[in-house]
């Protein structure tokens, strides 16, 4: 488009399609863990369920926004948290972090939150939901192409281990390349799409190489935590990273709903500005049938 810059196109990709009802945003801070949560909430309070969004490596809030902007103008208040050295929360050495420290966030929110609240995890934001629970009482859980469980994971082979280094960045989620290469495989993404997330994903390597080693080896998880909770798995297609069948697998071993997006990619489910609204709407359905 003539005349159109980068910033400009970030700029328009930032915001949110909002329908439905006023908004209004919010904040919640963990000062003691350096927590910062970004909250959307309905004008008027209601009694739907608290919805607790969860991103996984290199994201952040941002990963959520037209989730927020969704839910909010349609009656539920939304919180997503950044991880410890993601985005606005406080900044802290990743080589030091861990799987289980992200945990620990997690769960502090969780527990801010109280034990009515639905947790909607992306990628190994799934994983941390589902350890999480184990800790702290949750209403609903939401799994959008999460990464599965060590008891669905086949044996890794140590030089996979040894090639993820302490601090990585999006080179190695194949993320650091021209916006039109990745756009051949996410065809559901928009060239915006793709410059913002390259943009929030960061310049320097931030994530710790220490909690994806642990992702790989196998986290093992309590499966009796969900029995009284309805599950939803999201699956998509186009997923170069959590494939289709995988997350089937996963609904299965959680005995949990199963929805596959065939069109839609790892951020198309959850970012895709064409294509996120039908995840949030059968998101919804999940949620006003179990009346949460």
């Amino acid at each position: 488009m003539p005349g159109t810059t980068p910033d400009d196109i970030l700029g328009r990709a930032q915001s949110p399609s909002i329908g439905g009802r006023p908004i209004r945003k919010d904040e919640i801070e963990l000062d003691e863990r350096g927590i910062y949560v970004e909250s959307w909430l309905p004008e008027r309070r209601s009694r739907r369920k608290p919805l607790l969004f969860v991103h996984g490596e290199l994201g952040g809030s941002w990963l959520w926004e037209r989730y927020l902007g969704y839910f909010a103008g349609r009656g539920w208040e939304g919180h997503a948290l950044n991880l410890r050295n993601h985005h606005w929360s406080r900044t802290a050495d990743p080589a030091e972090l861990s799987f289980e420290m992200y945990v620990d966030d997690v769960a502090s929110v969780m527990a801010r939150l109280g034990p009515g609240v639905v947790v909607i995890g992306h990628g190994m934001g799934g994983l941390l939901a589902m350890k999480a629970a184990e800790r702290q009482t949750l209403a609903g859980l939401v799994l959008v192409s999460s990464e599965p469980p060590g008891e669905l994971r086949l044996p890794v082979h140590q030089h996979e281990l040894r090639d993820i280094p302490e601090l990585y960045g999006k080179a190695l989620i194949g993320w650091a390349t021209l916006p039109e290469r990745l756009q051949r495989d996410c065809r559901d993404l928009s060239i915006p799409d793709i410059l913002r997330i390259q943009h929030l994903m960061g310049q320097k390597p931030h994530e710790s190489g220490r909690a994806r080693r642990a992702v790989l080896r196998g986290i093992r998880i309590n499966r009796e935590a969900f029995n009284d909770v309805p599950r939803l798995v999201i699956g998509g297609g186009l997923d170069r990273q959590v494939s289709m069948e995988t997350a089937e697998r996963l609904a299965e071993w959680l005995d949990g709903q199963y929805e596959p997006f065939a069109a839609h990619s790892h951020y198309g489910l959850v970012v895709g500005e064409a294509g996120f609204q039908q995840v949030a709407d059968a998101i919804r359905g999940f949620l006003e049938v179990n009346r949460l």
